[in-house]
């Protein structure tokens, strides 16, 4: 029996730009009935946006996420195995990147499963690109600590490293504390120290700015609620 094939794909970065994902990307979602997916209301939406030909009612979504045990990780990996296809589905961006998915990409390479990653859009990637900053050598850190004391600590860590390496810093938040940690930085950051926020990346409102903290410091506009990524660079 040869075993599906374990795609990675991604989605919408924006609510109100569609058209970033290849028609080959649609095409490939659109033979797919399995999917892995972190919330079924927003997998299903994803799926009508792009106009799946398959009803909604014949779709079967497996959740996978922070709280996911061993049991529904084999669940998944034994359809696989049986030659079912799955399409993995993040809820913004690409899958198994700062998402949990990386778990079951894990457990598809030590039962050979073929895995096929998609082309789509990566905050990641497109904030570095955005930056100005050094594109050679950079490091995502998902999260910083929720605690005031611990992540003021962790910012100045990171501002040390980029500025004695050169290597480009990068982190994001929960929209809803955006106003937090851009606080927390503009009054741990050196003035001369330079950050870059990159907000709604690929919508009609994305902004992408670097300026130095004391620039920032004099014009700060509300990130409130706003999905942003943000890098700190030489």
């Amino acid at each position: 029996m040869t075993a599906g094939t374990l795609y990675l794909i991604p989605t919408f970065l924006s609510d109100d730009n569609f058209l970033v994902l290849p028609d080959s990307v649609v095409q490939t979602v659109h033979t797919l009935v399995d999917f892995v997916v972190e919330e079924e209301k927003s997998a299903r939406r994803f799926l009508k946006r792009i106009k799946s030909p398959i009803a909604q009612s014949e779709f079967t979504f497996q959740l996978l996420n922070e709280h996911s045990n061993k049991e529904e990780l084999s669940f998944i990996l034994n359809k696989l195995k049986a030659g079912t296809n799955i399409g993995m589905l993040s809820e913004a961006g690409c899958p198994a990147v700062a998402d949990p998915g990386s778990e079951l990409v894990k457990l598809a390479h030590e039962n050979n499963i073929r895995i096929v990653p998609m082309v789509g859009p990566s905050s990641i990637l497109l904030s570095l690109m955005g930056s100005g900053f050094n594109g050679q050598s950079f490091c995502f850190h998902g999260y910083l600590p929720r605690e005031a004391k611990q992540r003021q600590q962790k910012i100045k860590e990171l501002e040390r490293l980029a500025i004695k390496s050169g290597q480009t810093q990068i982190f994001i938040e929960t929209p809803y504390r955006n106003t937090q940690l851009i606080d927390d930085l503009l009054q741990t950051m050196n003035e001369e120290s330079k950050l870059c926020i990159a907000c709604e990346l690929t919508g009609q409102n994305e902004n992408i700015r670097t300026k130095l903290i004391k620039q920032w410091k004099k014009n700060t506009p509300s990130f409130h609620k706003k999905p942003c990524i943000f890098l700190i660079g030489a």
